[in-house]
């Protein structure tokens, strides 16, 4: 029932996740959420983030920041990591996810997608056909409307852990190549 909205990968934060190994697995893309996926909502890029963003580059990964924010605030941010963005992406609409493959140069079989909402960031990706990597929010407090989607996140986060136990899924090594949520 809610399998739509299932990661393929669901990890405390993006800054443990292993790209080094998904570069070494063909993938070429990276597209991020902002907000409480990177920095805590409405904050600039911390020094991990300009880190991270540092590694990736040498990498040889492509990146884009795509949000549902205006342009001051996706500018603010993308000023310190230096990547392309899309702002007021209208996730989970997929236009946007295609447009952010296309100024990367990259396809469904070689971009990722890590976002921190169910409703907007992951249903948007995987409508895409994008492999998705889920991260736990960095920060409790946001906008109310934001607060009441948590709320219905975790009735999916559920069933997403009792599916995973259940059918024990892998969630390691060739994860993405396995989309038959």
């Amino acid at each position: 029932m809610f399998q739509k909205f299932y990661p393929d990968l669901y990890v405390d934060s993006t800054y443990e996740i292993d790209f080094d190994s998904l570069y070494r697995d063909g993938y070429r893309g990276l597209i991020f959420d902002i907000d409480n996926t990177l920095v805590p909502h409405g904050a600039p890029a911390s020094e991990q983030a300009k880190a991270l963003f540092s590694h990736l580059k040498e990498l040889g990964f492509s990146c884009c920041l795509l949000s549902n924010n205006k342009e001051p605030r996706v500018r603010m941010f993308n000023d310190d990591v230096q990547v392309s963005y899309i702002c007021n992406a209208h996730k989970p609409a997929v236009e946007n996810y295609e447009k952010a493959m296309e100024l990367m140069g990259t396809d469904r079989e070689t971009t990722v997608f890590i976002g921190d909402q169910i409703f907007t960031d992951i249903f948007g990706a995987n409508r895409a056909g994008i492999p998705t990597i889920m991260v736990k929010y960095i920060y409790w407090k946001e906008e109310i409307q934001i607060f009441f989607k948590r709320r219905l996140e975790t009735i999916v986060l559920l069933c997403y852990r009792r599916y995973r136990k259940k059918h024990r899924t892998s969630v390691r090594g060739a994860f993405f190549h396995s989309r038959d949520l």
